[in-house]
């Protein structure tokens, strides 16, 4: 359910993440620098999108973004339905990490930005 979340196409101009789907047990529980140093040599994204036991015990899904370059290990929490306009905007530059991180509610999570 969580994956067909964020493959779901959203918003106006439909937009889709790009992302790749990844289930291995040797990333359960890893957190910080672990997590840092597991990232496998050769890996191009700029950030990882974890889906953990927190997010999936949640009514929305609230993944967790791992920033890999700018501030490595700075992280926030994103709705599942808000993956798609991270990536989206992430991979191409259009915005940086922090746009996001800067903007997540007092719970911690990113609910999209308000007008």
């Amino acid at each position: 359910m969580l994956c067909a979340k964020i493959r779901e196409p959203v918003g106006e101009m439909r937009f889709v993440a790009y992302v790749e789907f990844v289930s291995d047990t040797q990333f359960e529980g890893l957190a910080g620098a672990k997590l840092l140093q597991s990232i496998p040599d050769g890996y191009v994204h700029n950030f990882i999108v974890l889906v953990d036991a927190h997010a999936l015990c949640q009514q929305d899904f609230p993944v967790l973004i791992v920033d890999l370059y700018d501030s490595p290990g700075r992280e926030f929490r994103a709705l599942a339905r808000e993956v798609q306009g991270i990536e989206n905007n992430l991979s191409i530059a259009n915005m940086g990490f922090e746009e996001f991180a800067d903007n997540i509610d007092t719970d911690g999570v990113f609910r999209g930005f308000t007008s």
